[in-house]
């Protein structure tokens, strides 16, 4: 699946026959005994610091200093980020994903919406309590002989904005980066988004953009975003272990880019539970390769077009410890489906033997029960030129988590995907995607194939109630993995490990997994086929809102 492509059909139905339902189903009709809903008169907003002075959640002065240092988030953020307003009838499908939107900006550690009554008429409290958003990034590792550390610091909510800014230094045997980050989640208006990062690197630079309106909610009708990227930096290439000359004589290839994608998205059939979405991407690329030092640089320019409609039936799961500490946080547990094609012909800067249409495809299922629940993902995508494959992605994934039994969390994944003829850059690393036991050094495991298994059970030793510091867990699990070797590669060997860990303070959400957010600009061969045209994913991130900083910002630690 892809994690910003929503799509569904209902648990034991074909997926064709529910997309045909969902297209022809008429609007609910309101039998003539049924009162109509309520409607809220008031929204009474209740925000709180980081620490209840009145409660022994840690040393008062402590309290009271972190509650001084931290810039409490701001009433009118709250009331900008809800989907309903003063004045709309009460929907509790709404209210609920009005709490989500909130937990999802990731400022929060707690969140809670009720109703009540005023003099008669109907209000809804919102309560919040912050999280702690000021967070130092330090590390230290050393493997092998290979030294790599990183400072920088990371503020989850500027000011009570609930907008994201990050500065971080890495030093690797790679590399030196600096990398600046930001999001917005209310860019210039109260839906808008945006987010960029830039990165100055001691062999080359690169920044990302992204701005608009998002699929913002379930119900939304329209989105409409713009995206792009420009880059001048190195990319080294491995395999076994030592620089890959394969393809390129040093073992490292220069790359040239600069990109613009806009994408809209309108939804014909949309409740508080499901939607049809049809989205249209057109991008304009440049992008080249060749060896570093060249003096002559190929310059090459691009278009593509793709269509595609997601369908999904939307319902999410709130649990405690299963990504984070000391926040509710939401699963995704939505039946989702999501179909597209991307074209690139000659008449748009594409060879003969290289232009040619890129299908995608990708879906989700899950089983949820009380405490626990199952989810299915599957994705594939390529692109074919004069009818034959050129490149390509296959990815899938089955995950179970179950907090049945007390104070514990049990999880069962298993995931594999492979490439084909994969750009430079474009490999699976499992050090950015964060699959593995941190038991080896910076890019020591990229290739085009990977397969993993994580078996774990985690127990809550204790439990704090500040929102900050929550005790501890004992955690232990059975994690193989592996990487074979391919193109880019730089070791082949499988790893298998046993892990034991305590954890403590407060986490944070996991990052989506970036298989799921591939499109056929992943799997390009960097030759102009249409797969390296790409797709603007901003328009179906995960869930209805765009990546949080804690997603846009995961390669930074």
């Amino acid at each position: 699946m892809t994690c910003s492509n929503r799509a569904v059909w209902r648990s034991g139905g074909l997926a064709v026959g529910t997309i045909a339902a969902l297209l022809t189903a008429g609007p609910p009709v309101r039998l003539s005994g049924q009162a109509p809903a309520p409607r809220i008169d008031t929204i009474i907003v209740v925000n709180r610091n980081v620490f209840d002075l009145q409660a022994a959640d840690a040393p008062r002065f402590i309290a009271r200093l972190a509650n001084r240092l931290h810039a409490r988030t701001r009433a009118g953020v709250i009331r900008s980020t809800l989907l309903v307003n003063p004045g709309d009838r009460y929907d509790s499908a709404r209210v609920a994903e009005s709490e989500r939107a909130l937990r999802n900006l990731n400022v929060f550690s707690r969140v809670r919406i009720d109703t009540t009554r005023l003099d008669g008429r109907l209000a809804l409290r919102i309560a919040t309590t912050d999280g702690w958003s000021t967070k130092p990034q330090l590390g230290y590792s050393s493997a092998g002989g290979d030294v790599t550390w990183m400072v920088g610091l990371v503020e989850d909510n500027l000011l009570g904005t609930a907008t994201a800014l990050a500065a971080v230094y890495n030093n690797t045997p790679d590399r030196r980066t600096f990398d600046l980050g930001h999001v917005n989640p209310h860019f210039l208006s109260r839906r808008g988004w945006l987010q960029a990062k830039y990165s100055n690197k001691s062999d080359g630079n690169r920044g990302t953009w992204l701005v608009g309106v998002p699929f913002y909610e379930t119900a939304a009708r329209h989105a409409l975003t713009t995206d792009g990227e420009a880059a001048s930096e190195r990319v080294l290439l491995f395999r076994d272990g030592v620089p890959d000359t394969t393809r390129f004589s040093q073992g490292q290839v220069e790359r040239r880019a600069l990109w613009f994608g806009l994408t809209a998205g309108f939804a014909p059939r949309v409740t508080t539970e499901d939607y049809v979405r049809l989205w249209l991407v057109g991008q304009w690329r440049r992008e080249n390769f060749d060896s570093v030092g060249t003096t002559a640089f190929p310059r090459s320019v691009f278009g593509t077009v793709g269509v595609g409609m997601d369908v999904g039936h939307v319902r999410f799961q709130v649990l405690e410890r299963f990504n984070s500490y000391a926040r509710r946080e939401d699963v995704d547990i939505s039946q989702l489906l999501h179909i597209g094609v991307w074209a690139a012909p000659r008449a748009w800067g594409y060879p003969s033997g290289q232009a040619g249409v890129g299908p995608e495809l990708s879906a989700q299922l899950a089983a949820p029960w009380r405490r626990g629940f199952a989810v299915l993902r599957a994705a594939a995508n390529g692109v074919l030129t004069a009818g034959a494959p050129d490149s390509g992605r296959v990815a899938g994934a089955f995950t179970v988590a179950s907090q049945n039994l007390p104070r514990q969390t049990l999880i069962l994944h298993v995931e594999g995907a492979q490439l084909r003829r994969a750009k430079p850059g474009g490999e699976f690393d499992l050090w950015l995607t964060q699959n593995g036991p941190r038991v080896f050094g910076i890019h020591e495991f990229t290739g085009t194939h990977m397969a993993w298994l994580a078996l774990e059970d985690r127990v809550l030793v204790a439990e704090c109630s500040s929102p900050t510091t929550c005790g501890a867990s004992w955690a232990s699990g059975w994690r193989p993995s592996s990487t074979m070797a391919g193109p880019g590669t730089r070791t082949s060997r499988p790893v298998w490990a046993a892990r034991w860990a305590c954890r403590c303070g407060s986490g944070r959400p996991a990052p989506c997994a970036e298989m799921w957010g591939s499109s056929p600009s992943d799997t390009a061969s960097g030759r102009g086929s249409p797969a390296a045209a790409g797709a603007s994913r901003s328009v179906r991130a995960c869930g209805t809102r765009p990546p949080s900083m804690h997603h846009f910002m995961s390669d930074l630690r």
